[in-house]
């Protein structure tokens, strides 16, 4: 049984490869996940070979109400997400769940991720098609089989449009380095993922 604590390399080392994955493709795909502040989410994911970019942004709402104003008054119903685009040759759908859930955030968190607090922060999967939908679904029985975590996963699978955030928030870990929020909540997370994930950091 597994630590909910997400910035954990043991965990991270421990949590299964999906069991149900897709096979190796061509060109760019994209995800999309919500889990908590999108700081560190992005600053995770850009650490992984195979990710092309990462997009901060919302998921889950309207377009007229997607910014960061409105998203946090907690009443449009957006998740703060990420986007990423990646290679199917290099990394697998399966691979960024496995790292979703291992250290980007702790799944088992309702509604809120650390510090934050509402449903802006939930912990949410938006598949961008079928396939990505069926391997989200299977992997979290797979965890839920296994008992990777101590309480039960909360993670939502979602429809909805991602729309990119106010440039302010993109590539923030990358830029502000010593802010006291990176340096408590997101710093933890990256350190867990180079650990317990070395073949898949850059």
């Amino acid at each position: 049984m597994l630590s909910a604590t997400p910035a954990n390399a043991e965990q991270a080392r421990n949590l299964p490869r999906a069991a149900i994955d897709a096979a190796a493709g061509k060109g760019t795909q994209t995800a999309v996940l919500a889990g908590g502040c999108f700081w560190g989410m992005e600053a995770v994911f850009e650490q992984m070979k195979g990710v092309r970019s990462v997009t901060s942004g919302y998921a889950g709402g309207t377009a007229d109400t997607a910014t960061y104003g409105q998203v946090s008054s907690e009443r449009t119903g957006h998740a703060e997400a990420i986007r990423i685009d990646f290679d199917p040759a290099l990394v697998s759908y399966g691979t960024l769940l496995r790292v979703f859930f291992a250290v980007a955030h702790d799944p088992t968190q309702l509604n809120r991720q650390g510090p934050d607090t509402g449903p802006s922060y939930r912990s949410a999967i938006f598949p961008q098609n079928t396939e990505q939908a069926k391997i989200a679904q299977a992997y979290i029985a797979q965890l839920g089989r296994v008992r990777a975590f101590p309480k039960p996963i909360v993670t939502r699978i979602e429809t909805g449009r991602f729309y990119p955030a106010e440039p302010f928030h993109q590539d923030f870990f990358r830029r502000n380095p010593n802010h006291p929020y990176i340096l408590r909540w997101d710093k933890p997370k990256v350190a867990a993922f180079k650990a317990g994930f070395p073949a898949l950091a850059r």
